[in-house]
């Protein structure tokens, strides 16, 4: 029987790779290696048809740019982080998701981080600005994990062990600082983008957060300024009380 949707609980990593992970691993190595031997003239092809510039995805309608771009990686470096991102927080969502719901949610960070960033280079007049890679996806996936194994530990940056909800709170935090700094060269309104939709969309699917009663205490004085009450009343009655428990 699954575990139900609304509870905390722990990860694992039995079954490596699950179909939607293993799909999108081979899809962006095997882009990658396109990308790689191909050269100059197939990386300039593919970064103008491929990869997402506000001026071909809204001026010229390349509307796939939204989609193509999650499978473009600039250097080794860049596909390994966000392949083994994927692997170690995508699997365990996989398995409590399913591949199609897995892949959806995927997608839908994917996608929403790119009109994000289109819309946000747009506003600054940065029409030709071209971004690559699967990034905004996989900040998809580390909310997701975050909010759904908020105990778990995992290694930040593979390296330090850290409980995920806090991995996840620093992640959102330098993102937003970066995004306000010197521009570095990396879209971290994408990541911020990435974000933002997996928390969209997983907010009704979130346990209901319970607030304290703030009302309670003025409610226990009333019940006990009624009950003394109705005691003076029972007793002037002839009664022994208490009568009210």
């Amino acid at each position: 029987m699954p575990a139900p949707r609304h509870k905390y609980r722990t990860s694992d990593f039995h079954g490596y790779f699950p179909a939607g992970v293993k799909w999108l691993l081979v899809s962006n190595v095997a882009m990658f290696l396109v990308w790689y031997l191909g050269g100059r003239p197939v990386q300039s092809h593919l970064l103008t048809v491929l990869a997402l510039t506000p001026e071909l995805a809204v001026g010229n309608f390349f509307i796939w740019q939204l989609f193509t771009y999650l499978f473009l990686h600039g250097g080794f470096w860049h596909l390994i982080f966000n392949m083994l991102t994927l692997w170690m927080f995508g699997t365990p969502l996989e398995q409590d998701w399913g591949t199609r719901r897995f892949l959806k949610y995927y997608f839908l960070c994917g996608i929403g981080a790119g009109v994000c960033d289109i819309a946000v280079n747009m506003a600054l007049g940065h029409w030709r600005t071209t971004t690559i890679g699967a990034s905004g996806a996989i900040y998809g996936l580390l909310l997701a994990f975050g909010v759904l194994y908020p105990n778990q530990t995992v290694l930040m940056n593979f390296l330090f062990p850290i409980k995920a909800k806090y991995m996840v709170m620093i992640y959102a935090a330098v993102e937003l600082f970066m995004s306000l700094g010197v521009n570095s060269g990396v879209s971290n309104v994408a990541h911020l983008g990435g974000m933002l939709i997996g928390l969209v969309y997983l907010k009704p699917r979130l346990p209901r957060l319970r607030l304290p009663d703030v009302r309670g205490p003025y409610r226990q004085w009333r019940m006990h300024r009624a009950k003394k009450k109705f005691q003076v009343y029972m007793r002037k009655q002839g009664g022994r009380g208490p009568w009210v428990n």
